[in-house]
This record gives C-alpha cells, structure tokens and sequence, in this order.
C-alpha cells in the first residue's frame, strides 16, 4: 500500500513541475491521540486546469506554529519542492495557523513573502453554524440529533445497512408519486437478486 502512495505522490510532484503551486493544511489528532497534519497542493496544470491533489498526513511533534512549519520544510525538502514556488496558503482561523504574529502563515511569509494566506471558507462557514447554534436552542439541538444518529448508524454495519433499506423504501415511494424525478446524474434504482438498492 505505500508503495502506491508512494508512486501516486511522484506522479503529482512531477506534474507540479517548476509551476507555482500553493499548500492547504490542516491538522487534528488521530484515533491514538498523535497529532498530524493533512496536506493538500493546489496548482495549475499544463492544459490549464487547477488541480487539488491530497499529498498526505504528517504526523507532527505538536500542532504548535514552528512545529507544523518544520514538518511543512521538511515535506518540500523529501519532494524537492522549493518554497520561492509557493504562492498560496490557506489552514482555519485557529492562532496557531493563522496568527499575525507567531502563527504558521506569518512564519511561511518571512521566508516566502509571496505566500498570500486565504482563510479556509469551510471553517467559517462552520463559525457561523456554531453561532447561530449557540444563539438558537433548536438550531443546536437539530445539529445534536443528527450527530447522535450519525454516531449511532455508523458505529454498526447492521444498522447502516438498515438505514439504507428503509432509505431505500422512502426514494421508491417518492418516485412513484413523483415527488422525486430519477435520470441521468440524480437517482437510479436498481434491482440485485430480491433487493432494491437506490443510488444516488
């Protein structure tokens, strides 16, 4: 399996070539606690498209700014990637990435200062659910359901495979009085042996 990984990062390396590309991190804990850092480059290619290619995850000593800078440095050495291409950055709203002062982004810019920093959309979107939740009861308590039925359908394959079977049920339900329309890139239902799976 890293022999795949390996082999897939070379490929994206190369594409990336002498081309000006820009880094999206990322970091969280894992399962065992260890802190990491998901990496994602951002660039466009020869025929002109922009391509988000997933490098990997880092594990990282801790997720504190000159920490995460290291680990950053030491991936573009591995890949031979120099830091005068980066031209882009973008991590979440927390101190130690985006911080003026001591964060990652200020750090990346002292040695690239055309390393312009873009805040991650996702996470703001996310602070803005979290304050609207937070200013409405029943907003917070939708958002505390569907994470428990989240949590409760997905720690069993039986009850997923359940969930899915009633899901199922209620697709077939809606298409046949029309309050759903099925073709092509929407809903396709399809027979295996005497069940009924709905893909969508």
């Amino acid at each position: 399996m890293n022999v795949v990984a390996v082999e897939t990062t070379n490929v994206i390396i190369k594409d990336i070539g002498d081309a000006f590309f820009s880094i999206l991190v990322d970091e969280s804990r894992d399962v065992s606690v260890k802190e990491q850092m998901a990496v994602i480059f951002r660039y466009v290619d020869k025929n002109g498209y922009v391509i988000e290619s997933f490098i990997g995850i880092e594990h990282v000593e801790s997720t504190t700014a000159m920490s995460l800078e290291r680990a950053i440095n030491a991936l573009f050495s591995k890949h031979g990637l120099n830091i005068t291409r980066l031209r882009g950055q973008g991590y979440d709203g927390a101190s130690n990435m985006s911080g003026e002062f001591n964060g990652l982004k200020t750090l990346i810019l002292k040695e690239n200062s055309s390393t312009f920093y873009v805040h991650c959309f996702t996470h703001q979107l996310q602070l803005a659910l979290v304050g609207v939740a937070k200013k409405h009861d029943i907003v917070g308590a939708f958002f505390i359901s569907v994470v428990r039925v989240v949590n409760i359908v997905g720690a069993s394959s039986k009850r997923r495979d359940i969930f899915r079977a009633k899901q199922s049920i209620k697709v077939i339900e809606a298409l046949q009085i029309r309050e759903l329309t099925s073709g092509q890139g929407s809903i396709r239902v399809t027979r295996v042996g005497a069940h009924t799976m709905v893909l969508l």
